[in-house]
């Protein structure tokens, strides 16, 4: 136990230099914003001073994270496989920092529908990256064509459609909580992709 501890009181103050960098501060403006005196903030990093609970508070906030982010332990279960669902030709894989949030990795060889009444909309947000081919988006009466490496991002509350432009597509959709829950309804209801396309 006495080993994890070390492991981790060395972590919390790699991160902690880490972010101060990756924010482009000094060791003096860190300290100036966490209402530190440069000396302590050297020593917390350097390992010569004991971290306290409340300066790791003070910190956390001052760096814009959380004490959870800034003493979080890795986890074994850094790879993760995906869910497959057959039926609609789908793998999905959970995204743990939200846990309401998901991916899905779909194949269409479809065109979108092009007419409004035939789109869905439900609450929520959508996120999608073309991995090959040409995928269509449609927005209302919008249509938006979206290359192999773009990517698109759009409220889900808009009637929206997704399919393929001359030939197969393969897309990843990453669906917030809202919009994740709108598919699996829309799918449950009418039998559908469940992915809104």
């Amino acid at each position: 136990m006495a080993q994890e501890d070390g492991e981790l009181d060395s972590l919390v103050r790699k991160r902690i230099r880490a972010l101060r960098v990756a924010q482009g501060w000094s060791l003096e403006e860190l300290a100036n914003r966490a209402h530190l005196s440069q000396s302590s903030l050297s020593r917390i990093e350097n390992g010569q001073r004991r971290l306290a609970l409340d300066q790791l508070v003070t910190l956390a906030r001052a760096l814009d994270t959380t004490l959870d982010q800034l003493v979080e332990t890795a986890t074994d279960d850094v790879v993760t496989s995906p869910m497959i669902d057959s039926t609609h030709s789908l793998m999905r894989w959970p995204v743990k920092g939200d846990p309401g949030m998901s991916v899905v990795r779909q194949r269409m060889t479809e065109p979108p529908p092009d007419n409004p009444a035939r789109m869905r909309a439900h609450p929520g947000r959508e996120w999608l990256v073309v991995l090959s081919g040409t995928a269509v988006l449609m927005l209302g009466h919008r249509r938006f064509r979206v290359e192999t490496n773009q990517a698109a991002e759009f409220p889900t509350m808009m009637p929206h459609a997704i399919g393929a432009e001359g030939g197969p597509c393969e897309i990843l959709g990453i669906f917030d909580r809202d919009a994740r829950r709108g598919h699996q309804r829309e799918a449950g209801d009418s039998g559908g992709q469940g992915t809104g396309e």
